[in-house]
C-alpha cells in the first residue's frame, strides 16, 4: 500500500504541474514549471506521511484519504427534508439593521449541483458591500447573502457523483450562504476532514480561493519571495499570512493599530507596520534593505496604488483584489517601465463554475493535505447564530475583528 501511495504522490506532483501550467494566463512556462515542481514535492511529502500513518493503523477509518471523506451513513439522507427554511435577506440597502430573517421554500439543486444542510457560513467583506447596495449578485445567483458554507450534502442534482451523498463539505458559492440550506456546484465542494470544525471549514473557501489564485497564480509567488499585504488581520490578510508562510513566503503586512500588528506577527507575519503611525513605503524600504517586495496583494486601491508600486522590487507584481479606498489612481508609468513591473488583478464571484471547479481541484491537491493533517487552519474571530447576522455585520463594520467571522445554524 505504501509503494502505491508513493506512486500516487508522484502522480499528484505531475497533476499539479499540469493543472497549474494549463490555468495561469500569459504564463512564463519555465517559472511555472519550477513553482509547480516545488509545490508538488511538498504535497508528496505530506501525502506520504498520511499514507504511512494509514498503513500503520494510526488513522481513523473515516479519514478522508481512507474513505473519500465519507463520515455519515446514507440512511440519514432518507429522512424527509423540510419544506421551508430560514434565510437572511436585506430588506433595503443600509446598515446591519437591514438584515432580517425570512422563511422561504428550500432551494432545489440543478444539474451538477448539491443541496447542503448548512451548519456554518462565512461572513465576508463582499457581503457587506452587497448589504450596502454596492455589489449586486451576478446573474443567476441567489440574492441571499453568503459566499461560503460548510455542512452536509443532503440532496444531489442530476449528473453528480453519488459518493457526495452524505458527505461533510465546505463550498464556495455565488450567494445563498446565510441560510439553513444552500445550493452549491458539486465541483466547488471540498471534503471536511476530522481536523476541522464546521465553523473553521466555513471560514476557508472564499479567502482561500481568493488568495491562492491571486498570490500564487496571477502573482507567481515563489519560495523565498517577500509579499506585502494590506489589512493584515482581515480574513484575506490572515489567510495570506498563513498560506504565504506555508509555501515559503516572507510576509509583511499593514494594520491599523499596534495591537493588530502584534496579532499579525503571532499569526506568522515577518513584519507588521502600523499604517496610522508610520509611512509603510519607508518602512518597507527599511525592512527590505531598499530592495522592495516581490509582490503586493492590495485590497485598498485609490492612492495606495502608486505607493504600492514604490514598494515593489524590480520585476515586482501588483495584484488588486478590491477597491475599498477608491476606484481610480494615478500611475507612475515610468516607474513601471524602469522596474519592469506587472500590474494585474481579478474578481472571483462572477467567474464561471468551470474556473472555480479547477481552482477547487487544485486546492485539494496542493493545500488540502495540510488541512487534513491539521497543519493549516483559518483564524476565527467570532461566531454568531444566524438570527444575529446583523451583529456579525456590525462586528466586521467596526473593523476590530482579527480573522474570520462566521454564522452558525445551531442544533
Amino acid at each position: 500500500m505504501v509503494n502505491g501511495g508513493v506512486n500516487f504522490c508522484l502522480h499528484t506532483r505531475d497533476l499539479v504541474f499540469e493543472a497549474f501550467n494549463a490555468r495561469v494566463e500569459f504564463l512564463d512556462r519555465k517559472r511555472v514549471e519550477i513553482l509547480a515542481t516545488k509545490r508538488g514535492q511538498r504535497i508528496c511529502d505530506t501525502l506520504r506521511k498520511e499514507i504511512v500513518s494509514i498503513h500503520e493503523g494510526k488513522v481513523d477509518p473515516l479519514h478522508p484519504l481512507v474513505n473519500n471523506g465519507r463520515t455519515i451513513n446514507d440512511e440519514r439522507l432518507l429522512m424527509s427534508l423540510p419544506g421551508t427554511m430560514k434565510r437572511i435577506v436585506c430588506v433595503k440597502p443600509g446598515g446591519p439593521e437591514v438584515l432580517q430573517v425570512q422563511e422561504v421554500p428550500l432551494p432545489v439543486p440543478g444539474k451538477g449541483e448539491v443541496l447542503i444542510r448548512v451548519e456554518a457560513a462565512g461572513v465576508n467583506r463582499p457581503d457587506v458591500m452587497q448589504r450596502l447596495g454596492k455589489y449586486p449578485p451576478p446573474p443567476g445567483a441567489p440574492d441571499t447573502l453568503g459566499l461560503e458554507v460548510a455542512g452536509e450534502v443532503v440532496q444531489l442534482g442530476e449528473d453528480v457523483d453519488p459518493t457526495l451523498s452524505g458527505m461533510p463539505v465546505c463550498a464556495l458559492i455565488a450567494g445563498g450562504g446565510y441560510a439553513e440550506y444552500a445550493v452549491a456546484p458539486a465541483g466547488q465542494c471540498l471534503p471536511v476532514p476530522a481536523s476541522l470544525t464546521m465553523v473553521e471549514a466555513a471560514a476557508l473557501p472564499e479567502t482561500l480561493f481568493t488568495v491562492w489564485t491571486n498570490v500564487f497564480e496571477r502573482g507567481y509567488a515563489d519560495d523565498g519571495e517577500t509579499l506585502l499585504v494590506h489589512g493584515g488581520t482581515s480574513g484575506i490578510g490572515t489567510m495570506a499570512i498563513k498560506l504565504g508562510v506555508l509555501f515559503g513566503l516572507r510576509v509583511i503586512v499593514t494594520c491599523g493599530s499596534d495591537e493588530k500588528c502584534e496579532a499579525a506577527r503571532k499569526i506568522g507575519a515577518a513584519h507588521a507596520i502600523n499604517y496610522r503611525t508610520s509611512d509603510f513605503v519607508e518602512q518597507v524600504k527599511t525592512i527590505t534593505g531598499g530592495k522592495g517586495v516581490n509582490l503586493v496583494l492590495d485590497m485598498v486601491g485609490g492612492d495606495y496604488l502608486p505607493r504600492n508600486l514604490a514598494c515593489l522590487a524590480e520585476e515586482g507584481r501588483h495584484v488588486s483584489i478590491a477597491v475599498q479606498g477608491g476606484l481610480k489612481a494615478e500611475i507612475p508609468i515610468y516607474t513601471i517601465m524602469q522596474k519592469r513591473l506587472t500590474l494585474t488583478g481579478s474578481t472571483l464571484r462572477a467567474r464561471s463554475v468551470g474556473f472555480k471547479t479547477l481552482v477547487a481541484e487544485e486546492l485539494e491537491r496542493t493545500v488540502w493535505p495540510f488541512v487534513v493533517s491539521g497543519q493549516f487552519k483559518p483564524i476565527i474571530d467570532q461566531s454568531f447564530p444566524l438570527d444575529q447576522a446583523a451583529a456579525a455585520h456590525a462586528r466586521i463594520d467596526g473593523g476590530e475583528h482579527i480573522g474570520k467571522i462566521v454564522l452558525t445554524m445551531g442544533a
